[in-house]
């Protein structure tokens, strides 16, 4: 009875437990200590780190937020379409957007190169619309093709 009212005069908050004989404190010391609270960013952050997973959250940023990095208005016209060994391929709604989105390569790449890294994104490759083919289906040959033999 007289230790535990000892115990209760040293600690008034009562934080602290026996272990093995000795006192041992359930709170961290003023300061950071890694006990205390993290921030959820830094921890995922400090595990895609320590996995090696750094190249592949950089480009699932730059798909996730395309339309942060390359502005709302670029963004309404050209989306991602693939990034293969350093090349991003862009395709772009029409040839008239395609021809400026060529003019911006040189500000997109460097924009992506300060937010995601800069051997993320080496090249960029802007494509327009891509027309429908004639053609229906894998064989094709020369020639005037198949006509009417009835009449």
């Amino acid at each position: 009875m007289q230790a535990a009212a000892r115990t209760a005069k040293a600690n008034p908050g009562g934080r602290s437990r026996r272990v093995a004989g000795r006192r041992q404190q359930n709170w961290s010391a003023p300061g950071p200590d890694p006990k205390d609270p993290q921030p959820l960013g830094s921890l995922v952050g400090r595990l895609v780190d320590d996995r090696g997973w750094g190249d592949q959250a950089r480009e699932g940023a730059l798909f996730g937020r395309w339309q942060e990095l390359v502005g709302p208005q670029i963004a309404a016209h050209c989306r991602p379409e693939q990034l293969r060994e350093g090349e991003l391929l862009v395709l772009a709604d029409t040839t008239a957007w395609a021809t400026q989105l060529r003019l911006l390569v040189p500000k997109m790449q460097a924009r992506l190169a300060a937010e995601l890294g800069s051997n993320l994104v080496r090249r960029i490759r802007v494509q327009g619309p891509v027309a429908p083919s004639r053609y229906a289906g894998p064989r094709r040959f020369k020639g005037r093709g198949l006509r009417d033999t009835f009449g």
